[in-house]
């Protein structure tokens, strides 16, 4: 068998190609035009090289040749994805009409002398979508590491300064006398640094979940009901007398503090973002034999049933909530954490019912 002829021309004039390619690229793609002719061209003679083997006659078509080159081409594809994600200029649409350009180049060279025959077009046009899917896949992947890593990055360096802040906050108030005007301000400030830390520390704990890792938790003996009065205390203090407690007993948990914690925080805090003003907000804690049951619930406008869909994952906000603070991790965190724990968070919404989110724990013996 001798090889098509679509394949020895495309590999006659993959040089060729490369350079009418990277002409068009220059004036076409606008983020091409800092990148030196390696940096620009990267892993695409290795594709060229690759689809002069499929369009070839000579190889012998294996499960196991079918299976390797299928590998290959998928590895090159992101390759490239990879390479143009490290460009800050390069966005999605871009790398994709690289794709184009290219498809339209490798037709105009190889068609000069005579047409392809259907099944070779078939072959090049079919080769350079899937192309376009690999290196696409990978761009949006390797885009989100990088964003990854720099949220990461920058919310950990800002530890450093806010703990500065936070600590000369804590010296000022203790230096204030009792009736001291300045004593409300330094406690505005402390609670504002407070809710910013709290804040670095969703971001954080967001970033290790979509990485597959768990959240560092200490597990312990926990009085749950002397905790929730506990959070209580300090949310009243930051946001009124609004907070109310009901609660059968002294119930104790086997869980994360701090953890538990944040979710009763959060959610507490959702109430109050988005409850009517005027109303109370019940926290109600009660057991049975098997599991403890906490609500927290508020008055005003009910959510959505459409928007329930959405209110547990991460960077999403309801319409009503958009002009809220915040990074829309609150709701997503306090799922995980409780998941963490073997439980379920749920939420009831309805008109005329307000809104209660429900947190089911399994009882354990301690």
């Amino acid at each position: 068998m001798i090889s098509s002829q679509a394949s020895e021309r495309l590999k006659h004039n993959a040089e060729r190609i490369m350079h009418l390619w990277e002409k068009r690229v220059r004036d076409e793609v606008s983020a091409s035009t800092h990148q030196d002719s390696l940096v620009l061209q990267n892993s695409l003679p290795l594709y060229l090289n690759q689809l002069v083997d499929a369009l070839s006659n000579r190889i012998v078509r294996t499960s196991t040749r079918i299976t390797a080159d299928e590998a290959e081409s998928t590895r090159i594809g992101k390759l490239h994805g990879h390479e143009r994600a490290g460009y800050a200029d390069y966005s999605m649409s871009q790398l994709i009409f690289e794709y184009h350009i290219l498809r339209q180049v490798i037709f105009q060279v190889l068609e000069e002398e005579a047409p392809l025959a259907i099944e070779d077009r078939d072959i090049i046009i079919g080769s350079i979508e899937q192309a376009v899917n690999d290196a696409a896949t990978q761009f949006s992947e390797t885009l989100r590491d990088i964003q990854e890593l720099f949220m990461v990055t920058l919310t950990h360096d800002l530890r450093g300064p806010l703990n500065v802040v936070k600590l000369g906050t804590q010296l000022t108030l203790r230096r204030l006398e009792r009736g001291d005007t300045h004593i409300d301000v330094a406690t505005r400030m402390l609670g504002a640094v407070n809710r910013l830390d709290l804040m670095i520390q969703d971001l954080l704990d967001a970033s290790r979940l979509r990485a597959g890792q768990s959240l560092k938790m200490k597990f312990e003996e926990c009085n749950l009901e002397v905790l929730l009065q506990e959070v209580v205390e300090d949310l009243n203090f930051a946001y009124g007398e609004r907070f109310v407690v009901v609660s059968d007993s002294e119930i104790r948990i086997y869980c994360s503090r701090k953890e538990i914690r944040r979710v009763i925080e959060n959610l507490a805090i959702n109430a109050v973002k988005y409850g009517d003003p005027s109303t109370p907000i019940t926290l109600t804690l009660q057991q049975t034999e098997t599991q403890i049951n906490l609500t927290i619930h508020n008055e005003g406008e009910p959510i959505a049933l459409d928007a329930q869909s959405i209110l547990f994952q991460q960077f999403r906000r309801t319409i009503c909530a958009e002009d809220q603070t915040g990074w829309g991790l609150g709701l997503f965190l306090a799922k995980s954490i409780t998941e963490a724990h073997q439980g379920t968070l749920e939420v009831e919404s309805g008109e005329g019912k307000g809104t209660s989110f429900m947190i089911k724990l399994p009882k354990v013996k301690v």
